[in-house]
C-alpha cells in the first residue's frame, strides 16, 4: 500500500495538544487501550473511528460508557480529506492492537503528517515504526504511557521524511518495479536452465545412436 506526498501535510508542530485513535471499533483495535492510555497521561483523546454492524454489541457495551471520561471525544468516521488535519494536529497516533496486524495503513498516513506513532509490538508494527525514530514500539498501556512523555525527542521532520523515502507513492512503485524485473530476471534464468538441460540431453542422445540390429547369416531369407 502507499498515498500521495501530496495528500497529507507535514505538520512540523503538532497543532492540537490531543492524542489520536484513528480506525475501526473492534476488540482487537484497541479503542479502550487508548482510552486508559490518555486517561493516564491527562491528555485529551480524539477518536476518529468507525463501527460496523459486527462490532455495534460491542461498541455499545464495552466502548460507550468509557466515552464519557474527561477529555475523550469520539467523532466517528472522518473522510480521507479530513485526515490530514485530524494526524496532523495530534502529539502522537494510538495503535494499541492486540493482534498481528498485517500492515497498518494508518501508521504511514500519521507518519506522511510527521505524527509520531505509538504501537504496541504487533504484526508488522517493528516493520513500519523504527523505535524512538518515528515513534515507539511498546507492549503494554504502562509502556505507551511512558512513550507519551518522551515523545518530544522525535522530530517530526524525521517522521515525515521517513515517510518519503520507505512509503511514498514514488517509492513504492520503484520498489514494485524492481520486484517485478526480478521476477521476470529469474523466470528467464530458470527457462535458459531449462533449455540448457535440454540441449545436454540431446547432446548426449546424439553421441550414443541407437544400436542397429544385425540378423545372423543363419537367419536370413
Amino acid at each position: 500500500m502507499d498515498i500521495r506526498r501530496s495528500q497529507y501535510t507535514f505538520s512540523p508542530v503538532a497543532k492540537g495538544d490531543y492524542l489520536a485513535f484513528l480506525g475501526r471499533v473492534a476488540p482487537e483495535k484497541g479503542v479502550d487501550r487508548a482510552i486508559e492510555i490518555a486517561r493516564r497521561t491527562g491528555l485529551p483523546l480524539r477518536i476518529a473511528a468507525k463501527v460496523d454492524p459486527a462490532d455495534r454489541d460491542y461498541f455499545e457495551a464495552r466502548i460507550l460508557p468509557l466515552l464519557d471520561a474527561p477529555g475523550v471525544q469520539f467523532v466517528g468516521e472522518i473522510s480521507e480529506a479530513e485526515k490530514s488535519d485530524f494526524l496532523g494536529g495530534a502529539l502522537a497516533l494510538l495503535f494499541p492492537i492486540s493482534w498481528p496486524e498485517p500492515f497498518g495503513l494508518v501508521m504511514i498516513e500519521a507518519m506522511a503528517c510527521g505524527t509520531p506513532v505509538i504501537a504496541f509490538n504487533q504484526g508488522a508494527v517493528p516493520e513500519v515504526i523504527r523505535d524512538g525514530k518515528t515513534g515507539f514500539i511498546v507492549e503494554n498501556v504502562e509502556q505507551a504511557v511512558h512513550a507519551v512523555a518522551h515523545l518530544d525527542t522525535i522530530d517530526r521532520a524525521v517522521v515525515r521524511a521517513t515517510f518519503e523515502r520507505r512509503f511514498s507513492v514514488e517509492v513504492m512503485a520503484a520498489k514494485y518495479e524492481g520486484a517485478y524485473a526480478d521476477i521476470i530476471a529469474r523466470n528467464d534464468t530458470r527457462r535458459l536452465r531449462i533449455a540448457a538441460t535440454k540441449d545436454r540431453k540431446l547432446a548426449r542422445a546424439s553421441a550414443f545412436p541407437h544400436a542397429v540390429r544385425v540378423i545372423p547369416l543363419a537367419g536370413r531369407a
